[in-house]
């Protein structure tokens, strides 16, 4: 029950989270480095999880 709990506290944390986080892949996939120097856009898990944190922390900006 506490799993649930805090699950739906934190339900648009996550929503944001995973949607950032498909942004951050596709940005990688469509866009991406050409080079392969740019430390977040270079490999998918790194402009993922930068599109995850992104994501978390603009959806928690409009919390009260």
């Amino acid at each position: 029950m506490r799993i649930k709990r805090e699950l739906k506290k934190h339900r648009f944390t996550i929503i944001g989270a995973i949607v950032g986080l498909i942004a951050g892949f596709l940005y990688w996939k469509f866009i991406g480095c050409n080079t392969g120097t740019c430390p977040i856009t270079s490999r998918p898990i790194n402009s993922s999880l930068y599109g995850a944190l992104l994501g978390a922390l603009i959806v928690n900006t409009f919390k009260k």
